[in-house]
Order: structure tokens, then C-alpha cells, then sequence
């Protein structure tokens, strides 16, 4: 951000001295000065504790909390990439397409009191016996608080809060069902991220919207990404990817998580799939909902 005095950057930087939460004080600071630096300019007014915490997180996420606060928007085209999405010609990620088919919403906040955790190997067979009477598809609803992410995991160096709201939208289906580009494209990162309860194998796809650029992630996937390479081009339909099984999609029932990317911060070949509940109009604009991709019926994400 431009016309910041050094004395604001240092102003800047008193503010976040000694601060629980360093992304509400960065917000709050910002919005009362009216403007912000760059961030490592801030990194290297602040003292050493806070300068520490500051740079073990996403730079880029703490430049999208500092532009929110000035203008308004994380993402200067956040609300562009909205436009050319809603009006895009999109292929289906499925086929058959879930927005024709039988779907169920699968909320994990205790509407389906029966329904084991995604993570729990009971869900299988759980799951088998509704598609057994119909069903093709279960989802998982992007905007969600999810309680299994409450763990160290998931929190960071700059604020106790952990990131338990869901940032995509998941799709259950059999293990090796395919999935389908709805946009062309190129690969951007083809990645194993191999931690408990990360996204196994990680497609993150490159599209030009009329010269608006924007992502889409696909995560939980099967070792085999069939002709797929780096930088390699990808066409509208074309099969990009199958959903894992448990031992190599990070520990999950076979499902893909999809989601929208409009900026990937200062990440490569990861992306946060959830998001802090106190800065979800910031991560609105970075990811905003996958239903862009899929287009819905909104009734498909009520139990």
C-alpha cells in the first residue's frame, strides 16, 4: 500500500505490540490510520516477539486483512472473478452432473445425529447404504464450522484463534470416480501433502477469465492425475483427477474438496481449506463459495 509514512509504519507497528490476536489488532490498527505499509516494512518496525509471530504466517494473507480494512476488499478482483464465474460456460466437475442428480447434504454439526466423521472409517459403509437406496452424492457445505479442525493444526503464530470454517465445498463419491475440468486451464501445482487430515494429492488449476486470473484446488485425490504435468494445459471436461482412498487422499472417506481461489497469498502447491471464523469476510473475498463451480440448487446443502 503507497503513502505510508515512516511514522505510521512505526505507529503501525506500537499497535501490534504485545497483542493476543495480532490479525484483529493489524485490522483494527490499519482502519483507525487509514493506510498500511508493505508487510515486511511492518515486520521490520515491530519488535522482535511480534516481528516473529508476523513472519511465520502468510505474508499475503496479512496484506489482504490490511487491504480490507483500507478499501473494503481482500482481493481487488474478488468481485470481478464473482462476475465472470456466475456468466462462465462450465463443464461439470461429475458426471453425472450433481446439480441433476441425487445429492445429499451431509452438515457434520449434529443434523444427521447417525452420520459418523469423515474421518472415521465408519462412514463408508454408513455412506454405501444411502447410495444403496439413490443417492450419488454427498456434500459437504463450504461456509461450515467444523469442530474437527480445532486443533494445533490448525492454529498459527498470530492469534489463538484456530481456522475451523470450511473454505470449499466437498463431494463424497467411490474412490477412482472421475473428475472433470470446468474450466480450461493449466496446472499450476501438482503436490502430496502428507499430513493427518491435510489434502493427500493436490491439483490447483490456473484459468483466464477474460483476463481475470483465478484458481480452483481440488484436494483428496488418487496417485494417478492422468496426463497431467506442471505447467501442462488442460481442456473444459477434460478428466483431471480421480477421488483417493483413505491411505493416500490424508486420511478421509473418498471425496473431493473443491474450492475457488482468487489470490494464492504467498503459498505453493498447499492452499488453507479453512479459514478463521473472526476473518471470514476476508477469506469471502480469497475463496469465495464453490458453488460458483458447481451451481446448485441451494436447497442441495439442507439436510
Amino acid at each position: 500500500m503507497t503513502d505510508h509514512s515512516p511514522q505510521q509504519t512505526a505507529a503501525l507497528a506500537a499497535a501490534l505490540a504485545g497483542q493476543p490476536d495480532l490479525y484483529t489488532a493489524l485490522r483494527h490498527a490499519v482502519a483507525g490510520i487509514g493506510t498500511a505499509p508493505p508487510i515486511p516494512d511492518l515486520i521490520a518496525a515491530c519488535d522482535p516477539t511480534t516481528a516473529a509471530r508476523l513472519a511465520a504466517v502468510d505474508a499475503g494473507l496479512l496484506a489482504a486483512i490490511a487491504r480490507k480494512a483500507v478499501t473494503g476488499t481482500a482481493i481487488p478482483a474478488a468481485a470481478a472473478l464473482r462476475t465472470a464465474l456466475a456468466d462462465a460456460d462450465l463443464h461439470p466437475l461429475f458426471l453425472p452432473d450433481p446439480a441433476t442428480g441425487a445429492t445429499m447434504a451431509l452438515p457434520t454439526t449434529g443434523t444427521r445425529a447417525d452420520m459418523p466423521a469423515f474421518s472415521d472409517p465408519a462412514f463408508d459403509p454408513w455412506f454405501a447404504a444411502h447410495q444403496a437406496v439413490g443417492i450419488r452424492y454427498g456434500l459437504g457445505l463450504y461456509g461450515e464450522n467444523r469442530t474437527v479442525y480445532a486443533t494445533p493444526q490448525f492454529a498459527d503464530a498470530a492469534s489463538p484463534e484456530r481456522r475451523t470454517i470450511h473454505l470449499g465445498i466437498d463431494v463424497f463419491a467411490p474412490a477412482g470416480t472421475p473428475v472433470h475440468a470446468p474450466l480450461p486451464g493449466r496446472v499450476k501445482h501438482l503436490t502430496y501433502n502428507a499430513d493427518p487430515l491435510d489434502y493427500g494429492h493436490t491439483l490447483i488449476l490456473e484459468h483466464d477469465l477474460g483476463g481475470t486470473r483465478v484458481f480452483t484446488l481440488y484436494g483428496h485425490l488418487a496417485a494417478t492425475l492422468p496426463g497431467l504435468h506442471p505447467t501442462g494445459r488442460v481442456a473444459a471436461g477434460q478428466i483431471i483427477a480421480h477421488l483417493g482412498d483413505w491411505p493416500e487422499n490424508g486420511g478421509w472417506a473418498p471425496h473431493l474438496h473443491v474450492q475457488i481461489i482468487t489470490d494464492l497469498l504467498a503459498t505453493s502447491g498447499n492452499f488453507f481449506g479453512v479459514g478463521h471464523a473472526s476473518l471470514m469476510d476476508v477469506w469471502h473475498d480469497i475463496s469465495p463459495d464453490a458453488n460458483l463451480l458447481m451451481r446448485l440448487p441451494t436447497s442441495s446443502f439442507t439436510a
